[in-house]
């Protein structure tokens, strides 16, 4: 910073320049005038231009992905390219920089699912069939986050690279919208009304995942104090309070945008998630925001949904069909149960290690009552009808369990737990300080919605690599210098 503002005062410096001539003053004047020529979106991308490869993960997600030819989602997409660039980036920076990578709690935190992915590869029928599997694992737990970790220096990053995600949020949710009111959208009971964005049919879950995130992110930033309490000390002037209370209107105002394309995705999952984290948020930053931020964004659902009548139909009935799972469960519901039965079954057999990555469709067969149909029907979103196989439980704790064992699901739930409690522990000092319980509270919600939605899904598809960003995000603030209070922060609030 120091330097920074050296730089600024340089050309003013008269005193040092007294003896030059008038003309070599102009000149060397008007030069330093010519400084600040690229404004400051000149100087913002050259402090971010490190975070453009993982801009670029995000963004590259709004690509539309073309699924596989058994009907699947395809796992090969351009922002999985992208995120492996990002990991080659962030190599040659700390090559280049030669300084001591991560510290013993971070390597700790994100080296422990590499133990169990590794002991079950090992120990799988067939290690080489499961080698795909511990690539996506490795690059969905270990390598994104940690690049982001490394990248991430203050939380001015931290908020633009979650500014990106709500960016892309608002994009898929728009599509997602059109195709809802234009009937072009996925096949939802015998309607092609479903909301899936880019994603298509094969990955129904992909942008109700990317909505769900920029709205808790939103959320997160709605309910921060800012610096409204430490304007004396800090030096914030009336014009930076009304630039936080715009920031939090246009906050709110895309919270409750996001919310109708979520609603429209007809994700049950999703919609625990989000209810859970959001009300954690609102737990975590106090009574009277809390009121504030749930009032609004209610009022926004209401006249969305139902004063304009958009899916509220649809949507009391999905609703419903939560509370029925037990007493008139669909096949889709059906199915989830028989599947999460055979994972508990494949564990049961193999313990301590799993039946191997990529193992649960190998196993399921064996497992399974006669109740699972094995495939689920897809449709709509530019797509002819297709049969998607079902080669997971749809619960990533099951998937874990029967494919690594208790080895796998201790080190990989483990790291995810040390995250949170990471996490959890520097918003108290986030929050005194009044700089960055934005990015905490944001962060915090990210991790719990995850956690939550983990309970009805898993890994899979063009989507996942957003989950990557997620827990990089989450790992920057809980494990780096971006969760650390600045001396500096205050000022420039």
């Amino acid at each position: 910073m120091a330097a920074d503002a050296t730089g600024v005062g340089f050309p003013g410096g008269a005193g040092a320049f007294a003896g030059l001539t008038p003309r070599r003053s102009a000149a060397h004047r008007s030069a330093g005038r010519a400084l600040p020529a690229a404004g400051p979106w000149g100087q913002v991308l050259r402090r971010s231009a490190h975070l453009l490869p993982a801009v670029a993960v995000v963004a590259l997600l709004a690509v539309p992905s073309a699924p596989a030819g058994d009907g699947a989602a395809g796992s090969g997409s351009v922002a999985d390219a992208a995120s492996g660039l990002l990991v080659l980036h962030c190599l040659v920076r700390v090559l280049r920089d030669r300084a001591r990578p991560l510290t013993r709690t971070a390597a700790l935190v994100l080296g422990l699912p590499v133990l169990g992915v590794t002991i079950a590869a090992i120990t799988a029928h067939d290690p080489a069939s499961s080698l795909p599997g511990v690539a996506r694992y490795l690059q969905i737990f270990v390598l994104v986050p940690g690049a982001l970790l490394l990248l991430l220096r203050d939380r001015r990053e931290v908020r633009l690279v979650a500014g990106s995600v709500v960016a892309l949020a608002l994009v898929q949710g728009a599509v997602g919208v059109t195709q809802y009111l234009t009937g072009t959208g996925a096949s939802y009971m015998g309607e092609e009304i479903r909301a899936v964005g880019t994603f298509g049919p094969t990955d129904v879950m992909g942008m109700a995942t990317v909505v769900a995130y920029g709205l808790v992110i939103c959320v997160g930033f709605a309910l921060s104090p800012g610096a409204n309490g430490a304007n004396a000390a800090s030096g914030v002037d009336g014009r930076g309070q009304r630039v936080v209370r715009v920031q939090r209107a246009v906050a709110l105002g895309c919270a409750g945008l996001l919310a109708v394309p979520l609603a429209l995705s007809f994700s049950r999952g999703a919609w625990i998630a989000t209810a859970v984290a959001v009300a954690l948020q609102l737990t975590l930053a106090g009574p009277r925001r809390a009121v504030v931020v749930a009032l609004v964004t209610g009022a926004l659902g209401v006249v969305l949904v139902g004063g304009l009548g958009i899916g509220s139909q649809v949507i009391t009935e999905r609703l419903d069909s939560i509370t029925r799972v037990t007493d008139a469960p669909d096949q889709s519901v059906t199915d989830r149960y028989t599947m999460w039965a055979a994972a508990t079954g494949m564990w049961r057999e193999h313990p301590v290690t799993g039946v191997g990555l990529k193992g649960f469709p190998d196993y399921r067969d064996s497992h399974a009552s006669l109740a699972l149909s094995a495939a689920s029907d897809t449709e709509g979103a530019g797509l002819g009808f297709q049969r998607q196989p079902l080669l997971s439980p749809h619960n990533m704790y099951l998937l874990v369990l029967s494919e690594q064992g208790l080895l796998g699901i201790v080190a990989l739930a483990g790291s995810w737990a040390a995250l949170l409690v990471c996490a959890l522990r520097r918003l108290p000092g986030a929050r005194r300080s009044r700089t960055g319980a934005d990015c905490g509270l944001a962060v915090t919600g990210l991790l719990v919605w995850q956690l939550v939605d983990f309970s009805y899904a898993d890994i899979g598809g063009p989507s996942t690599v957003l989950t990557a960003v997620m827990l990089g995000l989450a790992a920057g603030w809980a494990l780096g210098p971006a969760g650390r209070p600045a001396k500096s922060e205050a000022g420039r609030a």
